[in-house]
């Protein structure tokens, strides 16, 4: 993709920053702001994080977690069951399993560490716009793990009722990559298709299960083996 191109498609992303150290997000605002985002709003605890971000529908939360008034997980969960909801990447000092785990769980769709390069953050609010998760390294191993664990519960007792709605074949082959772990960009250069093409079966595919975001998506293949299904290898 062409400097240009990624210039133009950062122009179209709105972006709010939370976090309670005045030139940490001041910083992080004027990065993202100098990279062709446009930054709606910044915030410095968990209330002031919700109000605004309620008034002006960000496409990206780049959310901190330890905050003040209310923890960046509850700010999490209260706007990621919102309509429209915001897509949150977590940027944490804490790679504490328990904290990335906790913060997926609230609907956090990536989670990238302080230590990471402007660039790192840049691309990172990038992919988080167009639906990749996206994980500092070494992190995403853990993320799918958890997955993993959460689908050897019990399943929903209406999962498999007769009358369940049917993907269609496509539908299924994008499913069964996104349990595999790939990026959505991943994903359409294995089945030669565009990036917006698979934005749009998933799409259709959370539709038709009923389901909220990637991390129940991942949850629901999970629990029918489609991460190991070798059946159709490219």
């Amino acid at each position: 993709m062409s400097e240009q191109h990624e210039q133009t498609t950062a122009e179209r992303v709105t972006v709010m920053v939370v976090d309670d150290h005045p030139m940490w997000r001041d910083a992080v605002a004027r990065d993202l702001t100098e990279a062709g985002f446009t930054v709606v709003a910044t915030a410095g605890d968990g209330e002031q994080a919700v109000r605004r971000a309620r008034a002006t529908t960000p496409d990206v939360l780049v959310l901190d977690l330890n905050l003040p008034l209310k923890p960046g997980v509850q700010v999490c969960k209260e706007l990621v069951g919102a309509d429209p909801a915001p897509r949150v990447l977590v940027l944490s000092a804490s790679g504490e399993h328990a904290d990335v785990l906790e913060a997926v769980k609230s609907g956090a769709t990536g989670y990238l560490l302080k230590s990471a390069s402007t660039a790192e953050l840049i691309d990172a609010v990038r992919r988080t716009a167009v639906g990749d998760a996206v994980f500092t390294p070494g992190l995403a191993g853990l993320v799918l793990g958890e997955y993993r664990r959460l689908a050897s519960e019990p399943a929903p007792a209406t999962a498999d009722e007769p009358g369940a709605p049917r993907l269609t074949d496509r539908e299924t082959e994008v499913l069964r990559l996104v349990a595999k772990g790939l990026s959505y960009k991943q994903i359409a250069e294995r089945l030669v298709i565009s990036h917006r093409t698979v934005q749009n079966h998933v799409q259709n595919t959370l539709g038709k299960l009923q389901l909220h975001n990637r991390v129940e998506l991942v949850r629901y293949a999970i629990e029918r083996g489609l991460d190991t299904d070798e059946g159709h290898r490219p």
